[in-house]
């Protein structure tokens, strides 16, 4: 007669139902969260429509305290008088209800609270696509916002019409750019380093606190190699760090300099990536990018030389954080200036084309 081993048995019936009930506790916690979600979003706009019906300061003030009193004395905690203003600000900050039918689903009510404060649309957006796409934690979200990731990533730049294209790009079809990836400045100030620094004790620094550096760089990037060697012509050359970026399944080769931007790092780095396409890229993958971290940019150089037609990006690093108002203000100059810059872009490009029209049209009559 076989025997039967009851233990090994009664251990594995007790795992298969331990995960049954882990996986339908965390199914329903995600449905009440999602319907609780949407019932905040339903009072909003109930008490702003009821505001906006008699359209009176005063009573808006009232109905929110008068209604918080009655809701505690039926249901308890949880609709106190300020609880109750969040609910009317996500209902005025999110309009359209098949928008936060779509958020809910991604979102938890605490993500949302951290979003409500931010006044442009643009950059809320941004964050609900990035937070669903790497999976943030609530505390994760509002560092991201407090560290001003939205305003250092290269997207912010862009004129308003192209943001939303690459958002809806990353909602819709899942493609994420470089322009959505890249940022600057970096925060470096993990590295632990002060006033004097060599490029060597910089990238020393980083190797050493690489988890830390990775969460900087964003989520995606793989460190694939340190001082990758590249034999051209018999000659030694050496790529600081190699990281590979599994979204963009692109290699990413990063150099390190000290000061500001010269145009002379353009070559080197065009160099570093056609060897690693020539021999490091896999059939599946895109064309390398290269991003060069300095400690400051030369501005007319970067521009003029069109980097990113190369496939370059250039970006400073702070190893020691300023005071938060003035970088906010810096960063604000900057995506001011940038976004002027793609203006006038286009207002030359449509200028050209209305030269050629005339041009045309001039021919056509000679012809007649």
């Amino acid at each position: 007669m076989k025997t039967i081993d009851t233990y090994n048995v009664g251990q594995d019936l007790f795992k298969d139902v331990a995960k049954l009930i882990d996986e339908t506790r965390k199914s329903v916690a995600y449905t009440v969260n999602s319907a609780l979600t949407y019932m905040y979003w339903k009072i909003g706009k109930r008490v702003n429509d009821e505001i906006l019906q008699h359209e009176r300061a005063e009573y808006g003030s009232q109905i929110v305290a008068t209604l918080s009193q009655q809701l505690q004395s039926a249901y308890g905690k949880g609709f106190e008088e300020k609880s109750l203003r969040r609910m009317m600000q996500f209902s005025s900050v999110f309009q359209d209800e098949t928008i936060v039918v779509s958020v809910i689903r991604q979102l938890s009510w605490t993500h949302i609270i951290a979003l409500l404060p931010l006044k442009d649309p643009l950059q809320r957006e941004f964050y609900i696509e990035m937070c669903r796409l790497e999976r943030w934690s609530v505390r994760t979200l509002r560092q991201k916002i407090d560290g001003m990731l939205y305003e250092r990533t290269a997207i912010s730049r862009k004129p308003d019409e192209l943001i939303r294209q690459e958002i809806a790009g990353l909602r819709d079809d899942g493609i994420l750019t470089p322009d959505l990836v890249f940022r600057s400045p970096y925060f470096l100030n993990f590295a632990g380093l002060k006033n004097t620094y060599s490029e060597k004790s910089l990238e020393d620094a980083i190797v050493r606190e690489l988890e830390s550096f990775i969460l900087e760089l964003g989520r995606g990037f793989a460190f694939v190699e340190r001082q990758k060697r590249m034999i051209i012509d018999g000659k030694d050359f050496k790529l600081d760090l190699l990281f590979f970026h599994r979204k963009l399944k692109r290699l990413i080769a990063i150099d390190f300099k000290l000061g500001k931007f010269e145009a002379e790092y353009k070559s080197k780095m065009e160099l570093y990536l056609r060897w690693l396409e020539k021999y490091e890229m896999q059939q599946d993958e895109e064309t390398p990018l290269g991003l060069i971290l300095c400690e400051k940019g030369n501005n007319e150089q970067i521009e003029l030389l069109q980097l990113d037609k190369a496939g370059i990006k250039v970006a400073e690093y702070l190893t020691e954080l300023p005071d938060k108002k003035l970088l906010q203000e810096k960063l604000h100059q900057v995506i001011k200036s940038e976004k002027k810059k793609f203006e006038n872009q286009e207002i030359d490009i449509n200028f050209d084309n209305c030269c050629i029209s005339d041009a045309t049209i001039k021919n056509q009559k000679s012809k007649m």
